[in-house]
């Protein structure tokens, strides 16, 4: 005997046999690079700070600290950026550097 709930005609529902699943897109993080600036024996200390600050957007303090890493240390870390904008921050600091006559140079490695 069919029940009340059931739909017209017995049997299952009508809506179809496909069972529909909601299925989630997860994002992958872009992995990250670093971008080191190398010491060299020709380029300023301010000259340096300035290119924190202007293309990694370095506080003067931090910005000091890292020129002084770069100076005692031979390299130090500008940031963690994905793989284009790491490229492109290395490409201002070559311009920038070539503008001013420095041979300051940048290189990106992998985390």
């Amino acid at each position: 005997m069919p029940g009340q709930n059931d739909p017209p005609g017995g049997g299952a529902p009508q809506h179809g046999d496909a069972v529909l699943e909601r299925t989630r897109q997860e994002t992958k993080e872009p992995p990250l690079y670093k971008v080191i600036l190398l010491n060299d024996d020709y380029t300023t200390m301010e000259f340096v700070v300035l290119v924190l600050e202007q293309v990694f957007h370095k506080s003067p303090a931090e910005a000091f600290r890292v020129m002084m890493h770069v100076h005692t240390q031979g390299k130090g870390l500008c940031g963690l950026y994905p793989h284009d904008i790491a490229e492109t921050k290395i490409e201002i600091v070559h311009e920038m550097a070539k503008e001013h006559g420095f041979p300051l140079r940048a290189d990106m490695e992998a985390e």
